[in-house]
């Protein structure tokens, strides 16, 4: 048992994490086969870089480690490896198990722990509130929680990283919550389930798969939808449009021509040498995709993470209207200059490549197959999604091939209001609609107690970071909703006790 500690270095390679996977693309691709990255926390990261090397870490916190099961659904003697699995625990708010007082468990994503403590505040703000146990519980292959004992290993090839899935995380976690309840002895600790982002599916599929473990589930911008053709493949970069339309038509049309001049200066003789210029690149491009491809980026991370109070597509957009050059790419670059700060240089600086965006590739290409293409009704280039060009992708980049339909066949999501409104309950499905995964996410109700919160000005996540005395009325909305669903849960659930205690 310890303190938690963060680690500079890793700080500094999360903040380099790219929404996008690094698979090369050629210049004369025709279709998307990159997964836009999910995140809970990668917004506040670029606007605090600083956060987690500067954060003081509360004492209250421990740090603990469980024996593992590498493989929970084999009885083969190599399933009965174990390694270490990371959890952390606040105790400071708990009632304790003698009043059978809540646990709230937050399930990492795709990331190490370290920025979700220093980030996510949902639920050291209720703690207080529910008098209850905060746990957060690592993502396996993430962080310190790998298996093989080292990375190396762990991602050597296919059959090692077999083991790493969805399925065999929220069986992590449900192993690592009634082993918490069993320590304590707090067998009748009702436990709510926290997560965002690909966190927040977890959540909502741990509910659904282990109703015996959590009485409840906040998912929070969980495109649970975004698989399998549920969603039209081009609604993410619809929305990424809608969100810089409505800030600034100039803007708008402004990015909307820019992608034909990039390309116009790209086919001349010393055209990616100009354009290398004009965008003070790092590096000389190699081809114009490389500039469109980081331009994308920035557009998509901007309205993913639109929160205030600082409204990163506002600030694009401030910085591209409010340039005085006549030129688009100069009005663009601008707005690069705007939303990045003043650096020696951009689009393409020297990164080592993040543990999560390892760790993503192999997610997306086995079951997290999340179809985001680009239509023609944006203002981008259209860029379909090519399903069979991203399996040859990933076949050649581990030897084995994704599963697209996976997803939808364990957990579900076709027809999910008729499937769900008998058969599940208690969670919250939130999501700010400016958010371009909200069009994957859970929109309307799906029953009494399967609810649906949403807010039109929110964006990625952001309920389930810390409050701000400067948080709009609309957040704080949306998060009292939250608490007093929660609360409903738990007084329905020790009102439940109490009868079967007395029985």
């Amino acid at each position: 048992m310890s303190s938690p500690k963060f680690s500079v270095q890793w700080l500094q390679i999360q903040f380099r994490i790219v929404m996008f996977l690094s698979i090369s693309l050629s210049s004369s691709s025709a279709a998307r086969l990159d997964i836009l990255r999910l995140s809970p926390t990668r917004g506040t990261l670029l606007e605090q870089p600083d956060l987690l090397s500067s954060a003081a870490v509360s004492e209250d916190l421990q740090t603990f480690f469980y024996p593992q099961t590498l493989d929970h659904f084999n009885y083969r003697p190599e399933s009965y490896t174990t390694f270490q699995q990371r959890y952390v625990m606040n105790f400071k708010h708990w009632g304790g198990a003698n009043a059978s007082a809540p646990i709230l468990a937050y399930l990492g994503a795709e990331s190490p722990l370290d920025s979700d403590l220093a980030v996510i505040g949902f639920l050291n703000d209720n703690a207080i509130r529910f008098n209850a146990l905060v746990v957060y519980i690592e993502h396996r292959y993430y962080g310190k929680s790998i298996p093989f004992a080292s990375r190396e290993e762990a991602f050597r090839n296919a059959s090692t990283l077999g083991y790493f899935s969805s399925v065999q995380a929220i069986a992590d976690y449900a192993e690592i919550i009634m082993h918490i309840k069993k320590k304590l002895h707090a067998f009748y600790s009702p436990v709510i389930v926290i997560g965002g982002s690909y966190g927040g599916m977890l959540a909502s599929w741990f509910r659904l798969k282990y109703p015996h473990v959590a009485l409840g589930a906040l998912a929070s911008s969980a495109p649970i939808l975004y698989f399998d053709k549920i969603t039209p493949q081009g609604a993410y970069f619809s929305v990424v449009t809608k969100d810089f339309r409505e800030a600034s038509e100039t803007c708008y049309q402004t990015i909307r021509k820019s992608w034909s001049e990039i390309d116009k200066i790209a086919s001349q003789p010393d055209g990616l040498s100009i354009l290398s210029k004009k965008f003070k690149t790092c590096k000389p491009l190699t081809n114009s995709s490389e500039l469109k491809d980081k331009l994308e980026n920035m557009y998509a991370t901007a309205a993913q993470y639109d929160q205030p109070p600082r409204y990163p597509v506002t600030v694009v957009c401030g910085g591209i209207d409010g340039s005085e050059e006549e030129d688009i790419l100069s009005k663009i670059f601008a707005g690069v200059v705007a939303y990045r700060g003043n650096l020696p240089c951009y689009i393409n600086p020297p990164t080592n490549e993040s543990e999560t965006t390892t760790g993503w590739r192999w997610q997306t290409c086995s079951e997290m197959v999340i179809p985001i293409g680009i239509g023609n009704r944006t203002m981008f280039q259209s860029e379909p999604f090519d399903l069979n060009s991203f399996i040859n992708q990933c076949k050649r980049l581990y030897g084995v091939p994704p599963r697209p339909h996976w997803v939808t066949s364990y957990f579900g999501g076709h027809d999910i209001k008729l499937i769900l409104k008998r058969f599940g309950s208690n969670i919250i499905f939130s999501n700010g609609l400016r958010d371009p995964y909200s069009r994957g996410g859970v929109l309307e109700n799906i029953s009494e107690s399967i609810i649906a919160v949403s807010t039109v000005n929110g964006s990625h996540c952001l309920d389930i970071l810390p409050e701000r005395k400067t948080d709009p009325e609309w957040l704080i909305m949306q998060r009292k909703i939250e608490v007093k669903i929660i609360k409903e849960w738990l007084d329905t659930y020790y009102d439940d006790l109490k009868a079967f205690k007395q029985s």
